[in-house]
């Protein structure tokens, strides 16, 4: 979420790209305000998929201020009683409605693909999507565009391929996350 909302890799870069200014305290001091981004608190995250992860980060979002709304048409009654979100039926309601996507569900043939060009067309504009869940989820040719059209502000992911790593347009790809709990 922090890494969709702040352009806190563009004040790394940066940082290193003029590390060696004498005078780099107070360049950052003009720079700063170029990198702040947006403020999470009050936005609207829809988490696709409510299992163990899914639902730990809709809680941690519900604790940082934002709107959550949840769409899973598997969740469990006992899943369900742990989460304070809004429970969405359709996932296109959270497509609509939601500032940041994240999706956690599982890879399947029905899932394949499921973020692609028709969802990104119901989504609102500068919407942020993190996908740490698989890559596979996410159609890679629909994401670029979307990211080139301003559609999707920021895509932020842990699976870089070759048609996602080297794409300049707000796409931040890691593999710090890769088998790591929360």
């Amino acid at each position: 979420l922090l890494l969709a909302s702040r352009d806190l890799m563009g004040g790394y870069n940066w940082v290193k790209d003029n590390a060696s200014d004498e005078n780099l305290a107070k360049a950052v001091e003009k720079q700063k305000k170029q990198y702040a981004g947006n403020e999470i608190a009050g936005k609207k995250l829809g988490v696709i998929g409510l299992g163990a992860i899914g639902a730990k980060v809709a809680n941690i979002a519900v604790r940082l201020g934002m709107e959550v709304y949840g769409y899973d048409p598997f969740v469990s009654v006992d899943a369900a009683w742990g989460l304070s979100i809004k429970h969405i039926t359709n996932v296109e309601d959270i497509y609509k409605e939601c500032d940041y996507i994240t999706i956690h569900v599982p890879a399947l043939p029905e899932t394949k693909g499921m973020l692609n060009a028709d969802a990104f067309a119901m989504m609102k504009d500068g919407v942020r999507i993190l996908n740490f869940a698989r890559d596979v989820l996410v159609n890679d040719e629909d994401i670029k565009a979307a990211l080139a059209s301003g559609k999707v502000a920021k895509y932020v992911t842990d699976f870089p391929n070759p048609a996602i790593a080297g794409t300049k347009c707000n796409c931040i790809t890691t593999s710090w996350c890769l088998h790591r709990r929360i």
